[in-house]
């Protein structure tokens, strides 16, 4: 749509705004060189602090952190680092990074040049004095939050605090957090019933996950995929197999589209509880259901064929895998290709050895060292030299990791608000 308004000629005129959107847009569609190509493409009067900010934006979700840090030191020269955005976009990427130091480094900065702080700058800092395991500073936070009164600490705030109490084994302010979570819902964001499932499900509360599953069901008419996963992962979490199954049913009634991640959870429980019968029945039921089944789903099966030591149905389920929803962003866990070929060696099956190696070889996993040395430190060391090695092709990541934690909801949200 951008492009075609540009094509237009003098008939739309683009704002900085239009332009900071386009390039944040050619960032996500065509990637990072695409967009610094548009932006040094850019007349001196487009590039102010909006356009700056959506290649900062950029760099940051691809975590190039040395562009990044080059670029907001240009802002700061340029005066366009004045407020809290900029700030708080880099503040994530340290976060990504684990790098908390560097987090309140840049808190002290805009202490110490009294730039407003807002909502996402003090649930950044909430979050990252709870990471750094002071229990002690994040209340200080939340007491500065309050006394400051342009802010008002949201339901995230609350969600990241008990998020932080319960690693740090208090779990009475843990609860205290969750119920402030409860009283801070405010229109029709469903979000946060999904954060209070998770969590109330990690502190061990059934009656209290079944009671914001009752209160959820009674806002809403209808209830999202995202919303049965929050429920059904907090069941499996506190072993109410039989509950989460009744869920599931009715999800599989009531459902738009069939979404794997949920019978995965399912499947999950019951290879971890060494129930592989009961798990390969259950995955017949999602296909007689016309279910779909992603990479995550046939590793999973594997993992129990696996510690079976059924090295055929191990491997008929890791071919699967490579072939289904999600392969092209689908690599194997390194623990199970290690065990799977130590199993091989200890059969001395070559032949079950080579097909596995020319699976991992068109997944993009044999030829990445780094992937590679991982399943050597699980034990293997001798992989073989018999396939030919493409090291042009890179990793991928998985598919199917879940967005519960309270640092990656806090990045997302600020995301969103860019």
């Amino acid at each position: 749509m951008y492009e075609w308004m540009r094509n237009q000629g003098h008939r739309f005129r683009l704002s900085s705004s239009d332009t900071a959107i386009e390039l944040d847009l050619i960032s996500k569609v065509n990637g990072v060189a695409s967009a610094e190509e548009y932006f040094l493409s850019l007349p001196g009067s487009s590039k102010d602090n909006r356009t700056y900010g959506a290649l900062l934006n950029a760099y940051v979700r691809a975590k190039m952190r040395e562009k990044a840090e080059s670029l907001i030191l240009e802002m700061r020269d340029k005066g366009y680092a004045t407020h809290s955005l900029p700030f708080n976009v880099m503040m994530t990427l340290y976060m990504k990074l684990k790098e908390y130091e560097k987090v309140m480094e840049m808190i002290s900065e805009m202490l110490e040049k009294n730039l407003k702080l807002d909502i996402y700058s003090y649930n950044i800092w909430v979050t990252t004095c709870g990471a750094m395991g002071s229990a002690e500073k994040m209340e200080e936070v939340l007491q500065r939050m309050k006394l400051d009164s342009s802010i008002y600490p949201n339901w995230t705030t609350y969600s990241t605090m008990a998020t932080m109490y319960m690693k740090l084994g208090l779990f009475e302010k843990a609860r205290d957090c969750l119920k402030k979570v409860e009283s801070r819902i405010t229109g029709r964001d469903r979000i946060p019933y999904h954060y209070l499932l998770s969590l109330y499900g990690s502190m061990g509360s059934k009656e209290d996950v079944y009671r914001i599953w009752k209160t959820y069901k009674s806002n809403f008419p209808s209830i999202w995929n995202l919303g049965y996963h929050a429920m059904i992962a907090s069941l499996v979490r506190l072993d109410d197999i039989e509950g989460a199954l009744k869920i599931y049913e009715e999800w599989v009634s009531v459902r738009s589209t069939y979404d794997p991640r949920i019978c995965n959870l399912i499947m999950g429980w019951y290879v971890r509880k060494g129930l592989l019968d009961k798990a390969e029945a259950f995955l017949e039921n999602v296909f007689e259901v016309g279910g779909k089944v992603n990479s995550n789903t046939w590793e999973i099966l594997a993992e129990g064929y696996i510690e079976k030591k059924q090295i055929p149905e191990a491997l008929s389920c890791i071919k699967e895998a490579s072939t289904a929803e999600g392969a092209e962003n689908w690599r194997p866990k390194p623990m199970n290709i290690s065990v799977l070929i130590s199993l091989c060696d200890q059969e001395s099956d070559l032949a079950s050895k080579e097909v596995l190696l020319e699976v991992l070889k068109q997944v993009g996993c044999l030829e990445n060292e780094a992937y590679m040395s991982l399943v050597s430190q699980n034990g293997v060391t001798d992989l073989g030299s018999k396939l030919s090695v493409d090291r042009d092709r890179i990793d991928g990541d998985d598919d199917d990791n879940e967005n519960n934690d309270e640092t990656n909801m806090l990045l997302t949200q600020l995301q969103g608000s860019l």
